[in-house]
């Protein structure tokens, strides 16, 4: 088996599948309304709809970056306010996100593992490390979604 197919499994697992920790993005985030999605459990913290954004904005960060792309990453490290925080808005981050996952899915299909040791320029990581990173940052993240949603339950 290739190993950007076995790349593209565990990022699937962690989707929407089933992965070693047992806890998936889409489980977290299909359970949540539009309303609980923007609430902040503390004015420091981000809101859940927040770090979603975050999350696709850092998976298509480093698509790019391994599609070839050199990224200047943004002072406010794509945190950013929700402007609209409307269901119809709340649906379209949801698309966004599924497109992020379609984007790596088809790009691991698409290409050869022999990319995996190319290296970032800024960074000097392999694409391997990048892509990897890319699957602990969401489940880093996911862990925080996890404790939002249950600081807003109690």
């Amino acid at each position: 088996m290739k190993e950007t197919a076995r790349i593209s499994g565990l990022i699937k697992a962690l989707y929407n599948g089933h992965p070693w920790l047992e806890v998936t993005i889409m489980d977290n985030l299909s359970k949540l309304s539009w309303e609980k999605a923007g609430k902040k459990a503390h004015p420091r913290l981000n809101s859940i709809w927040e770090i979603v954004n975050h999350l696709v904005s850092w998976r298509l960060n480093v698509l790019k970056r391994v599609q070839g792309e050199v990224i200047k990453t943004p002072e406010n490290n794509y945190f950013t306010a929700v402007t609209d925080q409307s269901e119809q808005a709340w649906l379209r981050t949801l698309d966004n996100l599924q497109a992020s996952q379609e984007a790596w899915i088809q790009f691991l299909e698409q290409v050869d593992d022999g990319i995996l040791e190319k290296t970032y320029p800024v960074n000097n990581m392999t694409y391997y490390e990048q892509i990897h990173g890319i699957i602990q940052h969401d489940a880093y993240h996911l862990g925080q979604i996890v404790l939002l949603a249950k600081m807003q339950s109690e």
